[in-house]
């Protein structure tokens, strides 16, 4: 099977047939290409999306990507960014390996059609130029053949007639002569060229044209394999990836197979554990029995409307009555009544309705008071742990500088000693800031803990060092107390000189004012330890009276007995009024 000799006289096919097949070389290209563009372009998406859910540093997402099934969620945004590499690297093995071979075997491909067209054309000229001869050879021998016999014809005209002179006829003869040897040499030549033309037109079919055809065929058959092979390489180069895309995969369910729910909601209990007991039974209360108290109006504004004389707190209490301002000895000034500033206080900023629904912010206490004991204890722990990675920090600094000034000892041309004293003396006083600060941690932990009773006096002086350092304003001072268990207080620092204004005016209300009547009785839920001014500790399961209820700030107003009163959160216990004091709510 040869195009030579079965296709000789298709010389413009083929022509067209090899420029279909360089079209087709370029569209395979131009395929390759675009889907190298189309892997880039998923390669960055995917990279994209991996990194559009990877965690913030530094944000409260991040601490979430401890339970196992968020640290699952993020092996598999890692193996995704790996899987999306694995396409990059189609994508450059296509370009490398197909476009840029293919595309320089378009260029050669195109150059050797060429050639072998142009052989082509050039044995098509010589062959009609060939022809062209012959038929001009073949045309002259016909015409001296024409002649020839016209001159013959004539000779034997001029022969035979009677009338005619011998110079005539002579004449006559020669020319027929002439015309005669003319055409034999006509017939020669177009012999001549007719033999030539048949060799040549021989050549040309059976060789040159064959020849080329075979260069043409062989050209065309290599394209064919070559875009064989170019498809071999598509599918390797697909191929080749796919172990570590399985990996890839095979790294997504393995990280899916390490999720633990047992441990994740453990995760869960250490993160929101608070450490208080649930409360007790309730304990059976005898009304039967009344209770000695002086009934009496609860409501401030009603006490002063008619007309009672001004109240006075006796014995310790006195200027702890309310949490929120501290005590102002200016001269007294005209007052309004003071449930009307105690309106205009409540009215000046957000109402709280519960102290169970405040939020977590604002300025945290030292100690993590204001946090469940259970939660106050990891605090602790980590605060603990990171002290003691800055103490092992500065140690090792402190042991380089001394080696340092050890070797400036031995080797004074390298450097003085003495400059590296200062820097000696400063990480040591780093150290031992570190220690102390440390200790105090340590005593806070110990005491959640257990190890110890009670906080001592020395930490308690350290806390009131901290505090008066930090004075506490109106947006944190609820958070020097101790918080419910489920949450903490929060306030707008805007609202500080409004409360500041007022604070005057409070305190100069109370001042003369007398122990409030109790208007029912509360058992504590929990140990609280009122330690800011205006509070009282109580103990779970103590009793107390109640004399002021809540008023919507989430606090409570109890007695334990003539000198000890305060303030607790009302989470923190159980309330019953008594249906019978004034003013007193009708619920339990």
């Amino acid at each position: 099977m040869s195009w030579g000799t079965e296709l000789w006289d298709q010389f413009d096919n083929l022509e067209k047939h090899t420029q279909w097949g360089i079209d087709t070389l370029e569209k395979c290209i131009k395929f390759v290409k675009e889907r190298t563009e189309i892997e880039l372009s998923y390669a960055k998406q995917l990279r994209n999306l991996s990194k559009k859910y990877q965690p913030k540093k530094n944000s409260k997402e991040e601490e979430e990507y401890k339970y196992t099934s968020c640290k699952a969620f993020i092996s598999t945004l890692n193996e995704m960014n790996d899987y999306a590499g694995q396409h990059e690297v189609i994508s450059e093995n296509m370009a490398s390996q197909i476009i840029v071979d293919l595309a320089r075997y378009v260029q050669e491909l195109k150059q050797e059609r060429k050639s072998n067209f142009h052989d082509g054309r050039k044995a098509q000229q010589h062959i009609e130029t060939c022809w062209k001869q012959l038929e001009s050879s073949k045309r002259r021998f016909e015409r001296d053949c024409k002649e020839a016999d016209r001159a013959q014809q004539y000779f034997e005209k001029m022969d035979a007639d009677i009338n005619v002179t011998k110079a005539d006829v002579e004449k006559a003869r020669q020319q027929a002569q002439i015309r005669h040897q003319m055409a034999e040499d006509s017939k020669a030549d177009y012999s001549s060229i007719l033999q030539k033309f048949n060799h040549e037109q021989h050549e040309y079919y059976h060789t040159h044209i064959p020849n080329i055809f075979q260069k043409i065929q062989e050209m065309e058959e290599r394209r064919i394999v070559r875009i064989g092979e170019s498809m071999k390489t598509y599918a390797e180069v697909d191929r080749q990836v796919i172990p570590i895309i399985g990996k890839c995969l095979d790294g997504i369910v393995k990280a899916a197979e390490s999720i633990d729910q047992k441990n994740d909601s453990q995760l869960v209990i250490e993160a929101y554990k608070s450490g208080f007991e649930p409360p007790g039974d309730i304990e059976f209360e005898d009304y039967t029995q009344p209770m000695k108290r002086t009934v009496s109006d609860n409501s401030l504004s009603n006490s002063r409307g008619e007309g009672k004389p001004d109240l006075k707190f006796g014995g310790k209490s006195k200027g702890k009555l309310w949490p929120f301002i501290k005590k102002n000895k200016s001269p007294k000034q005209q007052k309004e009544p003071l449930s009307h500033r105690f309106n205009e206080f409540m009215t000046s900023k957000p109402k709280i309705h519960c102290f169970r629904s405040l939020k977590r912010g604002g300025a945290t206490p030292e100690d993590f008071s204001n946090l469940p004991p259970e939660q106050r204890r990891k605090k602790l722990q980590q605060k603990v742990d990171e002290l003691s990675k800055e103490i092992q920090k500065e140690m090792d600094q402190r042991d380089a500088i001394t080696k340092m000034k050890d070797v400036y000892l031995k080797n004074p041309q390298m450097g003085d000693p003495a400059s590296l004293d200062h820097k000696l003396a400063e990480v040591s006083q780093n150290i031992e800031k570190l220690r102390l600060e440390t200790q105090k941690f340590e005593a806070w932990l110990a005491e959640v803990e257990g190890r110890l009773p009670a906080r001592s006096e020395q930490m308690r002086r350290q806390s009131g060092l901290y505090d008066s350092q930090n004075p506490p304003t109106v947006n944190n001072c609820a958070q020097d107390r101790e918080s419910s268990p489920d949450g903490s207080y929060t306030e707008e620092q805007s609202q500080e000189s409004e409360v500041k204004v007022l604070a005057t005016d409070f305190d100069d209300e109370f001042d003369d004012e007398e122990p409030l009547p109790a208007i029912g009785t509360c058992k504590a839920l929990y140990t609280f330890e009122g330690q800011n001014e205006g509070t009282i500790s109580v103990v779970e399961g103590e009793t107390l009276y109640v004399i002021e209820e809540d008023k919507g700030d989430g606090w409570t107003r109890i007695r334990r007995n003539e000198d000890e009163e305060g303030y607790v959160p009302t989470s923190y216990v159980e309330v019953c009024l008594d249906k019978n004091a004034k003013g007193a709510k009708t619920y339990i």
